[in-house]
């Protein structure tokens, strides 16, 4: 594995487990699945560790923070511009196979804005829910 991120800092091991475990996994984790995962290669590692390192990776584009109703954020294991599909009963986030490409906004120099990146995120009720009487 990689020694450092796309920004030359150094993956530490923590970090490099904690990547590599999110990358495993499509289900878009919350930082308490993360350290559950991450517990099973490394026990001593603690759940403040853990949520640390997905704000530096998050920080440094390495993984993406996603945002979304409820408390917890999830996290996605592929930086790439890639849309989401939100359940806005349980909190359950899908990746969509739909090529998207990425606007040039002029507005924002009219504006003085710089833009980062374009998020996109489609909001619904996922089967499981569906299914339900909520």
């Amino acid at each position: 594995m990689k020694t450092e991120d796309n920004k030359g800092a150094r993956l530490s091991r923590q970090r490099e487990t904690i990547l590599a475990e999110l990358r495993k996994v499509t289900s878009h984790p919350t930082a308490d699945e993360v350290y559950d995962m991450v517990r099973k290669i490394l026990p001593r590692i603690s759940l403040g560790t853990v949520y640390r390192n997905l704000d530096f990776l998050s920080s440094r584009g390495v993984v993406l923070r996603l945002g979304g109703a409820g408390t917890q954020k999830r996290f996605d294991g592929n930086p790439a511009a890639h849309p989401h599909l939100r359940c806005s009963v349980c909190g359950r986030v899908d990746d969509l196979e739909w090529p998207i490409a990425l606007p040039n906004l002029p507005v924002e120099q009219s504006m003085g804005y710089s833009s980062l990146r374009c998020d996109v995120e489609f909001v619904g009720v996922c089967p499981t829910c569906a299914g339900k009487d909520c």
